[in-house]
């Protein structure tokens, strides 16, 4: 009879080969999983401190000076 470090054991095996084909789109999208939150973990970091410019990705902004108006004059 098996005990069950050996059940355990034939469990992870059959586990594995019938996730073979699945592997590569699991670890694909559990890297995906972490670099976002890494990145809001950062956000969230820096949002605490104020003087520090975000990084918006594809975008460009630039920062005004506080004393320009750039609001429409009439």
């Amino acid at each position: 009879m098996f005990g069950l470090s050996e059940l355990a054991i034939i469990l992870i095996v059959v586990a594995a080969v019938l996730a073979v084909k699945k592997l590569p789109e699991l670890t694909r999208s559990a890297g995906k999983s972490a670099r976002i939150l890494k990145s809001e973990a950062r956000a969230a970091r820096d949002a605490d401190e104020p003087g520090t410019p975000r990084v918006i990705r594809g975008e460009t902004v630039e920062r005004e000076d506080p004393g320009t108006d750039t609001g429409p004059r009439g």
